[in-house]
């Protein structure tokens, strides 16, 4: 059983329900009658829990669509391409019908995204992708692999396209920009917190992850 220290039990699963309906930590300091600061701690809690229970997540069968994207370097905010000096790399991979699943790299190359997918993917499964080199090869490792080629102006061949998680970058985008910039040693918890909110839309469920990987 979990100890919320000087909280009650409801208390806490009240600061997780403003939180799970994104209300700032100043409006829930103010409607709890808490102090910013506990609110703050019990947000941080939450986001920690959420990356734990990521970590867990075992692999999956069926069709999946990668990509990537770059991050500014000091205050983290958004910028796309590859070549973008100083910027922090994140990989996305999202099954379709399904989850998404978010993670920071230390670059983009073969061997840094071939073992993440290797461990989210199961073989056989369809993985589409744009034309970038590191997916070369995919079919050797046991997947089917279609790609587009944006370099060419091309988005769409047949039923190979990465619009989905093109959307959740979107979605991901708008819900960063919020923040007017994140420190780089929170942007990794705020980043599985766009996973989480995409992944979880039921509030039961959501709360029933959190609180089985939330320790305090």
């Amino acid at each position: 059983m979990i100890k919320y220290s000087k909280l009650s039990q409801y208390k806490v699963e009240r600061i997780f329900y403003n939180f799970f309906h994104d209300f700032t930590a100043t409006q829930t300091s103010l409607i709890l009658s808490l102090n910013r600061n506990t609110i703050n701690l019990w947000y941080r809690r939450f986001r920690e829990a959420i990356v734990r229970s990521s970590i867990l997540e075992s692999k999956e069968y069926g069709e999946f669509e990668v990509d990537e994207s770059y991050f500014g370097a000091k205050r983290v905010r958004w910028k796309r391409g590859r070549w973008a000096a100083g910027k922090t790399p994140v990989f996305w991979l999202l099954k379709r019908d399904g989850r998404v699943h978010v993670s920071i790299v230390p670059d983009c190359s073969r061997e840094s995204l071939l073992p993440i997918i290797q461990g989210k993917i199961l073989e056989w499964s369809t993985i589409h992708s744009d034309g970038w080199r590191s997916y070369d090869g995919l079919i050797l490792n046991g997947y089917d692999h279609y790609r587009v080629f944006h370099s060419e102006n091309e988005f769409v061949r047949g039923k190979s396209h990465v619009n989905w998680i093109e959307a959740f970058w979107s979605f991901a985008k708008r819900r960063m920009n919020k923040f007017n910039g994140i420190s780089q040693e929170t942007f990794h918890l705020h980043l599985k917190e766009c996973e989480f909110r995409y992944n979880y839309k039921n509030y039961r469920d959501a709360k029933v992850i959190v609180f089985k990987n939330l320790l305090v």
